[in-house]
């Protein structure tokens, strides 16, 4: 190849970098729900002036994931139960439309792909470590989505990717054996290679809609429970 052709790696911008730092503490949990970010502070700890950090905050809260209140600050958005109920609606539509994408084609070819983040669960699950677990669900998830081959459903997932991961590290606790959520996955696994369409979907949609539950009832426990 002569050397014109080649070219340097491109490199994150300042703001890039700081922008996708926040939005990976934020996904796992080093920067809490409803936590405020200090301009300071953050700015120190990145050596960089007030001025990138405020516009990778902003770029943020043009996403969703943070929100700035006036006279009060930015802050880590807090995700209401109706954040969560939409959140897991809408990835139930996606994911029902990868469903239909994927098992008209290779099977097989799809049950391969989803292999390793399953072997990776149910590992994580065996040295009960739930955060493990948790990357493991999301990671299947992504694939789900990237083998349908649809750009604008991955599209679409990759707009609730941090929603997302905040419900899943919130959901980490409600799991009394992890082995549960393993097997939700499994079953899923298995029926894109053996079952029908409808059998795919009604397990993902129950998948999705137990993760609902045990969040509500993490939120609003039942007395005397």
């Amino acid at each position: 190849m002569p050397i014109a052709e080649l070219a340097p790696r491109p490199r994150p911008s300042t703001v890039e970098y700081i922008a996708e730092e926040l939005r990976t503490a934020i996904m796992t949990g080093r920067l809490a729900q409803g936590e405020q970010l200090g301009e300071a502070e953050l700015a120190e700890r990145f050596a960089v002036s007030r001025g990138p950090l405020r516009e990778a905050m902003q770029r943020l809260v043009s996403e969703g994931v943070l929100v700035a209140i006036r006279n009060r600050g930015v802050f880590v958005v807090d995700l209401t139960m109706a954040d969560v109920v939409d959140v897991y609606r809408t990835r139930s539509v996606i994911e029902r439309g990868a469903i239909e994408q994927v098992m008209s084609h290779d099977r097989e070819s799809a049950h391969r792909a989803l292999a390793p983040s399953v072997t990776a669960m149910r590992t994580a699950a065996r040295r009960g470590n739930g955060s493990a677990v948790s990357d493991a669900d999301h990671a299947f998830h992504e694939t789900l989505v990237n083998l349908s081959g649809s750009p604008r459903l991955i599209r679409a997932m990759r707009t609730l990717v941090v929603e997302t991961r905040m419900c899943l590290g919130e959901l980490e606790t409600t799991y009394a054996d992890l082995e549960t959520q393993v097997t939700e996955h499994e079953d899923l696994q298995e029926a894109i290679l053996h079952g029908t369409p409808a059998r795919a979907k009604q397990l993902l949609v129950s998948h999705l809609d137990d993760a609902v539950h045990r969040l509500q009832a993490k939120r609003d426990p039942v007395p005397g429970e």
